[in-house]
């Protein structure tokens, strides 16, 4: 049951991934709970919407990054994870790929309004740093 979930949140993602600059929200919206979100929710959020491009490990070789070019950000990259700031972090979950000049592959994400969890996105990936 657990790998036939994962397979169909992978198979959504891969939607999701590949939609490019289209301005829709994410097909796996999220519900957060009332009186802010928790850091299970940002971990929940990485690992539907994140982890099948980035990687577990932040490698960059999630199960859809196969078919992706540019390949997928490598998050424990340390020379990148030392050339951008917080906020460019935060701003590309935010907004996508295509906000920051980057590949329109990695979707936005309007539907998180909650900055616990944008901020909670930017610790997980901050967390791969070597």
């Amino acid at each position: 049951m657990r790998i036939c979930s994962l397979l169909i949140s992978s198979s959504l993602l891969v939607i999701g991934c590949g939609k490019g600059s289209d301005p829709t929200p994410n097909p796996m919206p999220i519900t957060q709970p009332t009186g802010g979100a928790s850091p299970q929710t940002a971990a929940q959020v990485f690992a539907t919407r994140c982890v099948p491009c980035h990687g577990s490990t932040g490698n960059g070789d999630g199960v859809a990054s196969a078919t992706l070019n540019p390949k997928p950000r490598k998050f424990n990259d340390g020379a990148w994870q030392t050339s951008v700031t917080d906020e460019y972090i935060e701003k590309i979950i935010k907004f996508g790929g295509a906000a920051v000049g980057k590949s329109p592959a990695m979707p936005n994400n309007p539907d998180l309004s909650d900055q616990t969890v944008i901020s909670g996105l930017k610790d997980i990936v901050r967390g791969f740093k070597k």
